[in-house]
């Protein structure tokens, strides 16, 4: 019997359209193990929009104070009925959080989308992000933030809101042995506990690293059942990883995420940042 479950699902949205594609994900989840999906609309603080080092007279910060209020009511209005009209398709109450009920609330955030990641994420067991955009420069921060200083697991949604309802079906795990991976397999264990299969996709490992067999076992103990695939290195790893989940015909997959630097595997295109660009289906990820 699965041990563990999911109960709270955290979404940030904001007026980029990518709203219907991370509920489509949560609400999927949501049905699957009974769980709260916080919707979360953030609009900056006025002291935010206030130009740094100059003066500001008072009737133009009065203005701006004005202009800004009715632009976050504005948006949190269309944001909100586009959120209870997804709520409606996907068949999620609107409502309060229940035990084992699928329900969502939007819920208004005043700050940045990062702070309330950082500050809502951590109470919850999931984190839903969009693919950040190269072309728009959109979501990068967050997921940084999400990954970074959440301590949560974070899915980083498919660029869709074609969602099977049996999300998680068939999850796969990335294992090298290495401390994120571990923390993604802990930290995903609802996941993984509720999965009608599991395969341990592994490529290499770390010094002094468990070995996919090792793990397997460990599942085992757990009342989790899998199979280990092996592939040999060559390339880049995470496009390799990417091709082992088609090829076994995951819908999920799990890893660590981010073991050198942020910064330097997107600009040089390191194993997770080519996983978070190149990946068709949705991906949970833990630092």
């Amino acid at each position: 019997m699965p041990g563990s479950t999911l109960h709270t699902i955290m979404m940030p949205v904001r007026g980029d359209g990518r709203g219907p594609v991370l509920f489509a994900h949560a609400s999927a989840l949501a049905k699957r193990f009974g769980a709260h999906v916080k919707v979360v609309h953030c609009h900056p603080k006025t002291e935010d929009l206030m130009p740094k080092g100059v003066v500001i007279p008072s009737f133009l910060r009065k203005q701006i104070e004005q202009a800004s209020e009715t632009s976050a009511g504005s948006d949190e209005t269309f944001l909100h009925e586009k959120f209870s009209a997804d709520a409606k398709k996907h068949g999620v109450s609107e409502q309060d959080p229940e035990l084992n009920k699928p329900t969502a609330k939007f819920y208004e955030y005043v700050g940045k989308q990062v702070d309330a990641v950082r500050h809502l994420g951590r109470l919850s067991d999931l984190i839903c992000v969009s693919k950040p955009s190269k072309s728009e420069n959109l979501g990068f921060n967050t997921l940084k933030e999400a990954l970074f200083y959440s301590g949560r697991p974070v899915l980083v949604c498919a660029d869709t809101d074609q969602v099977a309802p049996d999300l998680g079906k068939h999850v796969a795990i990335g294992w090298n042995g290495s401390m994120e991976a571990s923390r993604a397999v802990a930290l995903a264990m609802p996941l993984i506990e509720n999965a009608e299969k599991v395969t341990i996709l592994t490529g290499g490992k770390t010094e002094h690293a468990a070995t996919a067999e090792e793990f397997q076992a460990y599942l085992g103990r757990r009342g989790v059942a899998s199979e280990v695939v092996n592939f040999h290195v060559h390339g880049v790893p995470g496009r390799q990883l990417l091709a082992k989940c088609d090829e076994v015909g995951a819908d999920l997959l799990i890893m660590g995420a981010y073991h050198e630097s942020y910064e330097r595997e997107t600009l040089l295109g390191g194993n997770s940042a080519i996983v978070v660009e190149e990946a068709a289906i949705p991906v949970v990820m833990v630092h």
